[in-house]
């Protein structure tokens, strides 16, 4: 069954965009945890497509899953590094992103831990301006759509794991990627 495909919102920037990490912003490892910056490579168009999206939106956030931290497999302070470093060279490109939002918890009742909201509703009372129903969530895995539609986001999914089928009530559009989410939404501005 083919995935609906609504109409981008035309985004002004007083819209907020919530970006998954792993298999939107960097390249997946399936079956595993990015345990260090040697193992963390941008997916192709990424840094563009994240200076395009920085000229629509005032507030970018990632929001992401860490469980491999909450299981030992890593240490908080080497997210940390990564996510220095990921930043680092998101600006260097021109992007911006103004806050990285993660759950190291493998509770799948933790209010933090995708599907659940917490990261949004933190993003919320960090940033008081931001209206949560006028935000768009990016992401690769059933979980993410959940998210988004939890708090009212218009949902667009990235298909970068084809075995991961998400319910086709809770994805308004699909792009090949985080490149081509940024050139259709640019080319509405």
């Amino acid at each position: 069954m083919p995935l609906p495909h609504k109409e981008l919102p035309a985004v002004t920037n007083e819209w907020t965009l919530f970006l998954d990490r792993d298999g939107v912003i960097n390249k997946d490892v399936v079956g595993d945890y990015i345990k260090s910056w040697s193992e963390f490579h941008f997916t192709e168009g990424t840094l563009d497509a994240i200076a395009a999206l920085s000229k629509l939106f005032d507030c970018i956030f990632v929001v992401t899953n860490q469980a491999g931290v909450g299981k030992g497999l890593m240490s908080e302070e080497t997210l940390e590094e990564i996510h220095a470093n990921m930043l680092q060279e998101i600006v260097a490109a021109g992007g911006r992103i103004d806050k990285i939002y993660f759950c190291t918890s493998t509770d799948n009742k933790h209010i933090n831990r995708k599907p659940n909201p917490g990261m949004a509703l933190q993003a919320k009372q960090d940033f008081p301006e931001i209206d949560l129903k006028k935000s768009i969530m990016v992401g690769n895995m059933p979980n993410d759509m959940w998210f988004g539609r939890k708090f009212g986001a218009f949902t667009v999914y990235l298909p970068t794991r084809p075995e991961e089928k998400p319910d086709p009530s809770t994805v308004d559009a699909q792009y090949k990627d985080l490149l081509a989410f940024a050139q259709a939404l640019s080319s509405k501005a």
